[in-house]
């Protein structure tokens, strides 16, 4: 939570987030008991009693109903305060908080405590502590133990079962929320971890020799006798993918156990975890025994915004990307676990929010789809690591902060479109889901390309941003998904740097444009097998009979600052970090050339039609991804498809039979072309900056 986004900034989005998306929730009508859909969103907010004097909980919940909120969210860093020693637990407290919730109608979501083990637990069993290259990790942080270590599992499975035994079958208590913000460890090194890849290890290859096979250990002469013999050494591109996969599996495994204590002892409770959006990417997607998942998001200081204010705003993309990626996690299901109502502390600057940006980043949640949000947290601290951290309410433990009024602003806003939610009018516009479309995504694919990125001009979350920042401007929406998801339910299907592929994936990919589905490859797809070996035929060889190359020539990048020349429909473009050269085959449409350089007038982008469909393979990234704009637009209207161009910073959305648009950028946007004569409800057809227009779309 919080502080851990200093880690983030200095991290690329390389560990990516789909993670082989194994995830196998339990069915979409399980997980829709959960939630009535004429409710369209919850609000909750965390609150911890275990910080404040007994005598103002009382008029805490009182508050926090009085402002709307509809859940509170409790006994998240509280291990020791509920097992104060080994064996020994203490309800009580817990027991008057969860009495006042009730008293005051308030839902309760539980948090398994184990991201911060108390001190008798990490002393008597110091062996559980996370070890990490040169670092030991100790008391006093979070996600200080290992994953990997069965005696912290052990201990925390009989804390999360004593609790589970206690609020298991409270009807007020709606969910559960597993540790916090849970992070997979691939740079763990403790002995009992390396056992536990170790027998990782023997159960995917079977034998030594195909291990050696599959990592390319002749090179440097890496060849291992015996699986006892390996480490942890990361110089192996190959060792790396299967050392990121191990961690994954890990933090599941830990996820997975404490969701199965908790099903088998409660009662209509939902369970889920709050990841943050790309650091924990190893881990997401690979529980089997969660409901749905959920996820954590701070707008400022991390996300910079367009004009001068901005860095007040954030960025449109951050929330509507982290919603389109994780609703097709768990079929449709998920919520928002951390929403900032304020200011923080852990940025290098940390700005005051501009006002109506909190509300802005509500309604955007609201947008895509989440059952419930809950803002972290209700009272600003006074003590700790989080001191200047805005609550809903200041220091006094009374006022409310102005992300406070806009969290209650928002709240009775959602009231009151729940009175106009009619189910036999809750689908989505039509032209809006004409223009759907999917970008395929696997986090391997991420880990692979910051293992070997060949130049430090690329990045991998802005190349793929690149195209989802496009489809959103046409207004169309996006679901991210992995290569299990069905295809068919899009039209467009954007695969973009899809490095590792394999027979199976291209041969489902071929019977998607068959049957009318459109492929969008960009650079670097197919180069590569599941193992992160490259194939022994022409670079993107897998894919040529979907593309239509004869031959990829060769790859080029240029040094920094440098761009040069590519034409396509009459028009220049400029390119720098990454173009194929290709040899089309006869039956292609060359639709971009190479105009400078010694391969000036050879084929840089690549259209074939397929059966119904058709692919086109976009080997360049453009400046600004101005040529991959005009590609898109292209094969959408090619395809009949009208879109929208929406200026940069501005969304639409749609759910439950209700239209939206956020403005992000730093002008109004004029929406009456869009709204038409329809209802509004909320906001005015001329939206300013931070503000937003929902109406009713029927």
């Amino acid at each position: 939570m919080r502080k851990i986004f200093k880690i983030y900034l200095l991290m690329s989005f390389f560990a990516g987030l789909f993670a082989a998306c194994s995830f196998a929730a339990e069915g979409s009508d399980n997980q829709k008991k959960f939630f009535k859909d004429e409710d369209l969103l919850l609000t909750g907010v965390y609150y911890y009693p275990e910080h404040w004097d007994e005598s103002q909980w009382d008029r805490d919940f009182a508050n926090i109903k009085k402002l709307g909120f509809e859940f509170v969210h409790m006994a998240e860093f509280a291990w020791c305060f509920l097992e104060p020693e080994e064996g020994k637990y203490e309800f009580g407290w817990l027991d008057k908080a969860v009495d006042l919730a009730k008293k005051h109608d308030l839902k309760i979501v539980l948090c398994t405590s184990t991201a911060t083990p108390p001190i008798w637990l990490v002393r008597k069993y110091p062996e559980v502590l996370r070890k990490e290259f040169a670092v030991q990790y100790d008391h006093g942080a979070r996600q200080h133990c290992s994953h990997s270590s069965e005696k912290y599992m052990e201990l925390s499975l009989k804390m999360v079962n004593a609790l589970a035994e206690r609020y298991g079958n409270d009807p007020h208590v709606i969910g559960w929320q597993i540790d916090n913000e849970p992070q997979a460890h691939p740079n763990e090194i403790s002995e009992e971890a390396k056992k536990h890849f170790q027998d990782y290890l023997r159960k995917k290859y079977g034998d030594i020799d195909s291990l050696n096979e599959a990592w390319g250990a002749r090179f440097w002469g890496q060849m291992y006798g015996d699986f006892s013999q390996i480490g942890f050494s990361q110089r192996n591109p190959h060792q790396y993918l299967d050392i990121m996969r191990f961690s994954g599996d890990e933090t599941a495994k830990f996820l997975d156990t404490q969701a199965e204590a908790i099903k088998s002892k409660s009662k209509n409770q939902w369970v889920t975890t709050n990841y943050i959006p790309h650091l924990p990417a190893p881990a997401i997607g690979r529980c089997r025994s969660l409901d749905f998942v959920s996820y954590t998001r701070y707008m400022i200081p991390v996300y910079d915004g367009l004009g001068k204010e901005g860095f007040r705003v954030g960025s449109s993309f951050a929330i509507s990307y982290a919603n389109d990626f994780f609703r097709p996690l768990s079929d449709g299901i998920y919520g928002v676990m951390e929403l900032q109502p304020g200011q923080v502390n852990w940025g290098k600057i940390n700005p005051i929010p501009k006002p109506g940006a909190v509300r802005l980043w509500l309604w955007s949640v609201w947008a895509g789809g989440s059952k419930f949000i809950c803002t972290y947290r209700y009272r600003e601290p006074l003590y700790g690591s989080e001191l200047y951290h805005y609550g809903v309410v200041g220091p006094d433990g009374v006022t409310p902060t102005r992300g406070g009024t806009e969290f209650a602003k928002f709240i009775s806003e959602n009231a009151e479109l729940r009175k106009h939610y009619d189910k036999n009018f809750s689908a989505k516009n039509k032209s809006y889901m004409d223009r759907r479309a999917a970008l395929l995504y696997s986090a391997q694919n991420d880990w692979e390309l910051s293992k070997n990125k060949q130049t430090y001009r690329w990045n991998t979350e802005r190349h793929w941003r690149g195209y989802y920042e496009i489809l959103k401007s046409f207004g169309a929406p996006i679901d991210m998904i992995s290569e299990s998801a069905d295809f068919s339910k899009y039209p467009f299907l954007i695969v973009p740097a899809y490095i590792m592929m394999d027979e199976k994936l291209v041969d489902k990919l071929r019977s998607y444009a068959e049957n009318g589905g459109h492929i969008i490859f960009s650079v670097r797809s197919g180069y590569m097998d599941k193992s992160g070996k490259l194939y022994e035929k022409p670079f993107g060889g897998l894919l040529y009979g979907l593309t239509g190359a004869k031959r990829m020539e060769e790859f080029d990048m240029l040094p920094d600052q440098k761009f040069s020349k590519i034409k396509a429909f009459g028009k220049d473009f400029e390119w720098g970090v990454w173009a194929e050269i290709f040899t089309p085959s006869e039956e292609v449409e060359v639709w971009g050339q190479y105009a400078d350089e010694f391969y000036s007038g050879k084929a840089a982008v690549l259209h074939k039609k397929i059966g119904k469909g058709s692919t086109t393979y976009i080997g360049v990234q453009s400046k600004d991804f101005a040529l991959e704009r005009e590609i898109l637009k292209k094969i959408y209207s090619d395809a009949g498809i009208k879109t929208l161009d929406l200026p940069e910073g501005v969304l639409l959305e749609y759910r439950d039979g209700f239209g939206i648009i956020l403005n992000y950028s730093d002008k109004p946007f004029d929406a009456a072309s869009i709204i038409g004569a329809r209802k509004i409800l909320v906001g005015s057809k001329n939206p300013d900056t931070a503000e937003v227009v929902v109406w009713l779309d029927r």
